[in-house]
């Protein structure tokens, strides 16, 4: 890193945002609990006690690189407004194949890292609920199926994660599994 960027004076915000990055960026290669204050502190050329400025803990920090991450994650798979329910699916569950593929390495240390995120709360739940919920407004459901919706986008994500994990010569369509999972749902209504 040259001097210039380690030397440079941000405003607050900038400096959060620096921040935030850095912390999204390692988070690429390695989960949330293994992410280092200190190197994070080096990489954006501050002390970890400047840090700590922004973020009062070590929880606080973490917690906000979870959540841009998951803002990402949620802004990259929402379906179109205004599309119809049956777009709405197909759009959702093709926009989540497309995110793990293509940053397959970062949905698994987000979502899981050593096992299960345990930072400031359950992360993993409150992310699959938000889904959830935007996905009963984008389809026109009725609240109450809130735990199905939620059970199902679990279906998905592990479809997608299995689906791009795999060799590209084996897998189906991905057509053939975004309709799969779309009927599903359907199914899972119904019952």
């Amino acid at each position: 890193m040259d001097a210039d960027h380690t030397r440079r004076r941000l405003s607050p915000e900038d400096r959060r945002r620096q921040l935030l990055g850095i912390g999204l960026s390692m988070l690429v290669e390695k989960p949330i609990q293994d992410l280092s204050i200190d190197a994070v502190a080096a990489e954006a050329g501050i002390s970890r006690g400047l840090l700590f400025h922004y973020f009062p803990t070590k929880t606080d920090y973490y917690d906000a690189v979870i959540g841009a991450a998951l803002r990402r994650v949620m802004r990259n798979t929402a379906p179109d407004e205004g599309v119809s329910p049956e777009l709405a699916c197909e759009q959702f569950v093709s926009r989540v194949y497309a995110q793990i593929e293509r940053r397959r390495e970062f949905y698994v240390a987000l979502v899981f890292g050593n096992g299960t995120i345990a930072v400031g709360g359950n992360r993993l739940e409150s992310h699959r609920m938000t889904v959830a919920r935007r996905l009963i407004a984008a389809l026109g459901l009725d609240d109450g199926v809130a735990p199905v919706v939620h059970a199902w986008t679990a279906y998905v994500e592990d479809r997608a994660l299995l689906w791009t994990g795999s060799d590209p010569s084996d897998r189906v369509a991905l057509e053939v599994d975004v309709a799969h999972c779309c009927k599903a749902l359907d199914a899972l209504l119904a019952i």
